[in-house]
């Protein structure tokens, strides 16, 4: 495996921390509060945060315009589809249920690699990706049979993670030759305004005034995950290989259900944990190296 520094190994940790609790933290902010709303203002809170961070570390803020239309198809694939198709299943999931499906990445990622950019997929890895899509099945079928189920969720979660992990291997080929914080401003700034636009143009008529909880689910967002948590995971997707930079999200899914599950009294059916069981082994059989390579 690929050695990682101290530096890389504390953000995986805090990345898997920040993003995990922060399932259930989303639910509790869209529960009765448009989505498109709650992520925009999240955004335009975070997005001066990140500007900050930008000007301490004296980071420039240009990127060459030659360099526009490739910044556009990483801001599409990395984040536009992310975090309007997750925002809009979060509110008709559960916090786990949305974790465990967002989090299929590594094994999209895996396909796209193998498919798009000509990466020899093992024997095993198409083992992993039939555990993953046996794990999804599980939970069409608890959302097909459920009185209250909401398959349209499933369906958006799977896209989002799909494109994400299109937008993980062009962010790992990408030669722009800036830094990661400032093209992670750019593309934050750039999705920060179609989602205000999509909030304008479909949830204006739903406006309210923001209670406690969603304004402190609002600041968590803003904090925690566009001041940090994208930055940290868009720098280690484009310095660190596959391996590497996709170990945290093993625990990801894990720390969604069991944190929704505590938090907000998600009820946990045999579904979710069969599936929570075959997407890690998925992540693993994808991600892991063979015992040659090892030996190597």
């Amino acid at each position: 495996m690929h050695a990682l520094s101290r530096q890389q190994l504390v953000l995986l940790v805090l990345l898997t921390l920040v993003w995990g609790i922060n399932w259930p933290i989303m639910k509790l902010g869209v529960t009765g509060f448009p989505p498109l709303s709650f992520r925009s203002m999240s955004m335009w809170i975070g997005l001066p945060v990140l500007a900050g961070v930008l000007v301490w570390r004296k980071v420039p803020f240009r990127v060459g315009r030659e360099h526009w239309p490739e910044l556009l198809l990483l801001t599409v694939f990395n984040m536009l589809f992310w975090h309007t198709l997750a925002i809009l299943a979060v509110q008709s999931l559960s916090s786990g249920r949305a974790a465990i499906l967002g989090y299929t990445m590594p094994v999209f990622s895996a396909l796209v690699g193998s498919v798009w950019f000509g990466q020899k997929l093992a024997g095993r890895a198409w083992g992993g990706v039939l555990a993953a899509a046996l794990g999804v099945v599980l939970l069409l079928w608890h959302e097909f049979t459920a009185l209250s189920g909401r398959p349209q969720g499933v369906a958006l979660m799977l896209t989002a993670a799909a494109a994400w992990a299109v937008g993980t291997q062009l962010m790992r080929r990408t030669r722009i030759p800036h830094p990661t914080l400032a093209l992670s401003f750019w593309m934050t700034l750039l999705t920060t305004l179609w989602m205000s636009a999509l909030a304008i143009v479909f949830e204006r008529g739903a406006w309210t005034v923001p209670s406690p909880t969603v304004w402190g689910s609002v600041v968590y967002n803003a904090l925690g995950v566009f001041a940090f948590a994208q930055v940290a995971w868009l720098s280690l997707a484009r310095d660190l290989p596959p391996i590497a930079s996709t170990l945290s999200v093993m625990f990801i899914p894990v720390l969604g259900v069991f944190s929704g599950a505590w938090w907000l009294g998600e009820v946990l059916h045999w579904q979710d944990w069969a599936a929570v069981g075959l997407v890690v082994v998925a992540i693993f059989a994808v991600l892991g190296r063979p015992s040659s390579a090892r030996a190597s």
